[in-house]
C-alpha cells in the first residue's frame, strides 16, 4: 500500500478541494484554525509539510511569516503555486525531502506543521522516517505541530514514541486547533513536540 492521499484523491482536483473549504468559509466556519494555532507561537519561519493547495501556508504568509510548502501531490501543489506564486513550493516526499537553506545546507524552521491529517495519509511504515526527517528541519526550540484523526491508523502512543526517537519532547496536546482540552478517547488530537 502506498501513500493513502494519492491513492484516494486521484479523482479530486485542486479546485474541488479548495471549493470545499470556500463553502465552509461561506457558511461561517473558521477555516484558519491551523494558521491561528501556529501563529500563536510567533514563528519567523514555518515549513507547511503536506501543504496541499496552500490554505495554511498562504494564510501564514499573509500574516508575515516566511513559509515553505511541501507536498507529494503535484496537482495540489500546482493549485498552491497558482494562488501564491511568490511563495516557495517544493514537490517531494516528506520522508526524504530536504529543504535547502541559504547556505545550501538543510533549512531550519521555527515550526513544522502537519495539518489536515497528513500523518494518517502517509504510506504505512513511513511515519518514523517522516517524523525524523521533519525533526531534522527544526531549529533549536523548534516545534513540530501535527493534527490528525485518531481512527486506528496511528495512535498517539506510537506517534509520541516516534517523536521521542527523533529527539522531540511532548510540549502540549489539544483536542482541536482552537485549543480545546485534550480528552483521552477522543477522535482527534493536535500535538506539539519541541526540539530542546
Amino acid at each position: 500500500m502506498g501513500n493513502r492521499w494519492l491513492e484516494t484523491s486521484q479523482a479530486r482536483s485542486a479546485d474541488e478541494y479548495d471549493r470545499a473549504w470556500e463553502l465552509r468559509a461561506q457558511s461561517g466556519q473558521d477555516v484558519h484554525g491551523e494558521a491561528d494555532f501556529v501563529a500563536a507561537f510567533r514563528p519567523g519561519s514555518v515549513l507547511d509539510a503536506g501543504c496541499g493547495t496552500g490554505r495554511v501556508a498562504v494564510e501564514l504568509a499573509r500574516r508575515g511569516v516566511e513559509v515553505v510548502g511541501v507536498d507529494v501531490d503535484p496537482k495540489m501543489l500546482a493549485g498552491a503555486r497558482g494562488k501564491a506564486p511568490a511563495l516557495a513550493w517544493v514537490l517531494g516526499d516528506l520522508a526524504e525531502v530536504e529543504v535547502a537553506g541559504p547556505d545550501g545546507g538543510r533549512r531550519r524552521f521555527d515550526v513544522v506543521v502537519l495539518a489536515g491529517n497528513v500523518m494518517i495519509f502517509l504510506a504505512p511504515g513511513q511515519e518514523e522516517a517522516v517524523v525524523a526527517n521533519l525533526a531534522g528541519h527544526l531549529g533549536d526550540g523548534g516545534r513540530l505541530v501535527a493534527g490528525f484523526q485518531l481512527d486506528g491508523h496511528l495512535g498517539l502512543d506510537v506517534y509520541d514514541r516516534l517523536c521521542d526517537r527523533a529527539g522531540l519532547l511532548l510540549a502540549e496536546r489539544w483536542s482541536t486547533w482552537d485549543r480545546q482540552p485534550f480528552v483521552e478517547g477522543g477522535g482527534y488530537a493536535v500535538s506539539v513536540h519541541r526540539r530542546p
